[in-house]
């Protein structure tokens, strides 16, 4: 990928550039799903992790979980999950608008004092076309698009996921810039496009 495509990935509708990777192990908890698709879904999450060379681990002593995955038939349903509307201000309004755009699919982050993620809380509404896909599929974009907090954009023209015969994995450009990400010489947040020259760097020299 040249610079101004890896700067693309993280320059928001509003044309700032925000580029943050977690900064703490990522505790994940699952809802709404059986006991087969939450190992898809937790396998998911290791597979991301490890291609970030990030950790992971059994609790967050502040949160206890920081990877909040919501599976559910339609937005109404989430009313019923207490404190939500505390992890997530304003969370009542952002449903009714979900609801009324239809949408699909939602993610919200929560960060640390040094911009790093510290939380992060993804909702998947299965009653749309996102239920005709495979549950390795799903939880594999899904896991793709919260390990960093790429641009809302990001992902609109181009999916972070490519097929190979039969199977699905992370698109190899995406997988570059995550690993890159993860880099520890690399500052965990970022609001200078620059910085996109650095993650540029990182992916020429870890190929190389």
């Amino acid at each position: 990928m040249t610079p101004s495509q890896i700067e693309a990935l993280f320059t928001r509708s509003d044309d700032s550039f925000v580029f943050a990777r977690w900064g703490r192990p990522i505790v994940p908890v699952v809802f709404g799903v059986d006991d087969k698709t939450l190992e898809v879904v937790k396998g998911a999450v290791e597979a991301v992790v490890f291609l970030a060379g990030h950790k992971m681990a059994e609790t967050d002593p502040e949160l206890g979980a920081n990877l909040m995955v919501f599976f559910f038939r339609d937005w109404s349903e989430l009313a019923d999950v207490p404190k939500l509307d505390q992890l997530i201000p304003g969370f009542g309004p952002l449903v009714e608008r979900l609801t009324q755009t239809g949408a699909d699919q939602y993610r919200a982050f929560r960060f640390d004092a040094d911009g790093t993620i510290k939380a992060a809380f993804v909702f998947v509404r299965m009653n749309s076309p996102l239920a005709d896909m495979s549950a390795e599929t799903l939880a594999l974009g899904q896991m793709a698009q919260v390990i960093l907090l790429w641009s809302d954009t990001a992902f609109q023209n181009r999916s972070p996921l490519a097929r190979v015969g039969e199977r699905v994995i992370l698109h190899p450009e995406i997988a570059d810039v995550i690993r890159a990400a993860y880099d520890p010489i690399l500052p965990g947040a970022n609001s200078d496009p620059s910085h996109a020259l650095r993650l540029f760097a990182r992916i020429a020299q870890i190929a190389g």
